[in-house]
């Protein structure tokens, strides 16, 4: 008499059988699309995705492009679940991606990405999306990284509602970096950040709140865009807590910029023109560390050296540190203009390296010639 097996596993919820797929390998899981039409699709929804190199040291001529079509289809068929891993050897693909064979490792990932694999991960700490031949990644609306503490995000990878809703829910972020070129407002709200740094070209607005915990911030920013003067006005209002910062300005800032107070600002290195300079300082009441490289030192500056004396100059600026020096009237009026200003100056530092020994012994005994308020002030040429 035969024996009538009753297949239980049939039966079982898709969640479940999808489950257990996950613990085979990628094209025994596959093969289980023929045991009836209950399974036939089932495979695509599996959580877990490994390539490993036993499947692709298999590849031959013959298969590699049934391979690419069947990740292809794998990665973006409609109705999937979540993965929880995701694993490929760029490596072993590398050596199929010839004249013959064209991989889209970049869909593949992004692919993996929408699966919301990445933006769901509890454990992850550390996090850097890169765009390659202008990729752009869509985060998903379920986004859940409770734990991540670093994100770097370079090339645009995250632009507009993306890129606000990935920040919006790291939710103990301490260290935000990205690199932008777009045309939309940046919001940012991080209650935990500790340090940002921001690169643009161009963007439309910020709006940068509850970052009472930054500590500090390296801003290279262009001012592109119609409204630059309200979010410049709202990019240092947001950033106005810090105790370092590095600021790169690449355009002439009118002085009408509401420039908020940097009370505990300590630490401040600037690239920039010397009107804005001496304008930002009158905002740094407790100013200790200053150091200086000036795009242009501009026709404007004698105007700019007669404004009423920065706080910071006369009561904490105690180290000066200048980083392209050169030997003209200007840069001479400049290093003369803090020199008689900071009164408790213990230290002033000025690069000099492309002038020869000679020269640098000229320059180093003009320097000590211009009247100094601070008597215990040392000349450092490096």
């Amino acid at each position: 008499m035969a024996m009538c097996v009753e297949d239980r596993i049939s039966n079982f919820p898709d969640h479940i059988r999808c489950h257990i797929l996950s613990f085979l390998p990628i094209k025994e899981a596959v093969r289980t699309s023929i045991i009836s039409t209950k399974w036939r699709y089932l495979f695509a929804s599996i959580s877990t995705v490994v390539f490993d190199t036993y499947l692709l040291c298999g590849l031959t001529h013959r298969n590699v492009d049934s391979f690419k079509n069947f990740v292809d289809r794998l990665l973006k068929f409609p109705g999937q679940l979540s993965l929880d891993c995701f694993r490929l050897r760029a490596d072993e693909i590398a050596s199929w991606n010839d004249g013959d064979h064209d991989f889209d490792v970049s869909g593949w990932i992004c692919g993996a990405v929408c699966r919301a694999l990445l933006f769901t991960c509890h454990s992850l700490l550390t996090l850097t999306l890169t765009a390659k031949d202008s990729k752009i990644i869509e985060v998903p609306s379920e986004v859940c990284l409770r734990n991540l503490k670093t994100l770097c995000i370079t090339n645009s990878v995250l632009v507009g509602d993306s890129l606000n809703r990935l920040i919006s829910n790291c939710h103990v972020l301490e260290d935000l970096a990205f690199d932008e070129y777009s045309n939309y407002v940046v919001v940012i709200n991080a209650p935990n950040l500790v340090y940002f740094r921001y690169d643009s070209v161009r963007v439309e607005g910020y709006s940068l709140s509850n970052m009472k915990s930054l500590e500090k911030s390296e801003i290279c920013i262009w001012f592109d865009s119609s409204n630059y003067e309200t979010s410049a006005t709202h990019l240092f209002q947001g950033i106005c807590n810090v105790r370092s910062l590095w600021l790169n300005i690449h355009e002439v800032i009118p002085l009408t910029i509401r420039i908020p107070i940097f009370h505990n600002l300590i630490e401040f290195e600037f690239y920039g023109r010397e009107n804005f300079l001496v304008e930002f300082l009158h905002c740094t009441p407790n100013l200790k560390t200053l150091t200086v490289k000036f795009q242009v030192v501009a026709e404007t500056q004698r105007k700019v050296l007669h404004m009423e004396v920065p706080s910071c100059l006369s009561l904490h600026l105690k180290e000066i540190k200048i980083l392209n020096f050169k030997r003209d009237r200007r840069m001479f009026e400049m290093i003369s203009y803090f020199w008689d200003n900071a009164m408790v100056l213990e230290k002033l530092m000025i690069r000099i390296k492309s002038l020869s020994e000679t020269q640098q012994s000229i320059v180093f005994n003009q320097l000590l010639q211009l009247p100094k308020s601070s008597k215990k002030c040392q000349v450092v040429i490096f």
